[in-house]
């Protein structure tokens, strides 16, 4: 096998890794999340599937793939199928340029944990991470529903708003590696614990982690769906494996800002 047809193989084989793990870890986290808020609200959470509630996981996407898929007498169809894709995709995408683990070698082959080394890494990241917007937008706007609409607007001012702040706060730190790659900036930080870019720049730290926190929709800032005065917001109209995709976009952008944090 050439050496170009074995990193398209190599390379296909990242990314089907890549989408199993993160879409199981989708469903754990949603696991770990409800036990938690069980423990702070004093209750139990998921118990009956499997030990300790485990297989819950497994139960919610046999159900999600079986539910009835509903679309609205008046929605726009064709955007409203599309949303929830964009969601997931461009989740996944961001995620194409982070180094995972540093380099290893499998009977004799040397793996690169990275489905594409770019030089500039963490632009690609926010680019396509910026375009997560049209998701709850889209959905929103499509839906035929006035909560729904009211979250697709609250998406747009909310994610545009700290957009600014991701990016302005990441100038410090970028200005001190002088690289956009994500492997320069890991790099960068090899000479110990002073070298770390948080005790470096750690008003940049304080203002990236809360804009994260506003763009992943986490409690306090889950405007988009915020269940006390919206219902479900956006995704009011969503059932079954469009509404899961929604939350596995979620959940896989979390995992990845969770990445994007630990590198810068």
């Amino acid at each position: 096998m050439s050496d170009f047809s074995a990193n398209i193989v190599e390379t296909l084989l990242e990314i089907v890794i890549v989408l199993l793990i993160f879409s199981a870890l989708a469903g754990f986290g949603t696991y770990l999340e409800r036990k938690i808020l069980g423990f702070f609200q004093k209750r139990i959470g998921p118990n009956y599937v499997g030990p300790y509630g485990l297989l819950q996981v497994l139960a919610d996407g046999i159900k999600l793939f079986t539910k009835e898929d509903i679309i609205p007498q008046n929605a726009i169809k064709p955007i409203f199928i599309i949303a929830p894709s964009i969601a997931a995709i461009t989740a996944f995408i961001a995620m194409a340029p982070i180094p995972f683990f540093p380099e290893f070698e499998l009977f004799g082959y040397t793996i690169r944990p990275i489905i594409a080394d770019i030089n500039v890494g963490i632009l690609f990241v926010l680019a396509v991470g910026s375009c997560g917007i049209y998701a709850p937008l889209l959905g929103g706007l499509s839906s035929g529903n006035k909560w729904s609409l009211l979250g697709g607007a609250r998406a747009a001012l909310q994610f545009l708003s700290f957009e600014v702040i991701t990016f302005l706060s990441l100038l410090a730190p970028l200005m001190l590696v002088g690289s956009l790659s994500l492997i320069d900036i890991n790099s960068y930080q090899q000479g110990g614990m002073l070298d770390w870019l948080i005790f470096k720049q750690p008003l940049a730290f304080g203002l990236f982690i809360v804009a994260a926190y506003v763009e992943l929709n986490r409690t306090p800032f889950d405007l988009l769906e915020h269940e006390a005065e919206l219902t479900a917001g956006f995704a009011s109209e969503y059932s079954g494996l469009k509404w899961g995709m929604f939350f596995i976009g979620e959940y896989a952008n979390m995992f990845a800002t969770a990445f994007i944090l630990s590198l810068i």
